[in-house]
């Protein structure tokens, strides 16, 4: 019998980051948490087309509804907060 592919993605461990709407905040700083390794190239693109080049990179961007698309992609590996302060 093969291995559950469900095991290690559910109960409080489990994380998905909340991507804020535009409104909420304007600039978003996104830090990725778990690495791309063992994902798809897909997701791994993704991640190089946001910004992030390795695991704990943190860069500030723009809350746009493309990049809001991207980060929902590959919510399970990366962390979002709004950023406060200087408003664009």
């Amino acid at each position: 019998m093969g291995r559950n592919p469900v095991v290690g993605r559910q109960g409080p461990a489990h994380h998905a980051a909340v991507i804020p709407a535009e409104s909420d905040a304007k600039r978003l700083r996104v830090k990725q948490i778990r690495s791309g390794i063992g994902h798809s190239e897909s997701m791994n693109r993704t991640l190089k087309a946001i910004g992030l080049r390795h695991h704990q990179a943190e860069i500030e961007i723009d809350n746009t509804a493309t990049l809001r698309g991207m980060l929902f992609k590959v919510r399970h590996l990366i962390d979002v907060t709004p950023v406060k302060g200087k408003g664009r």
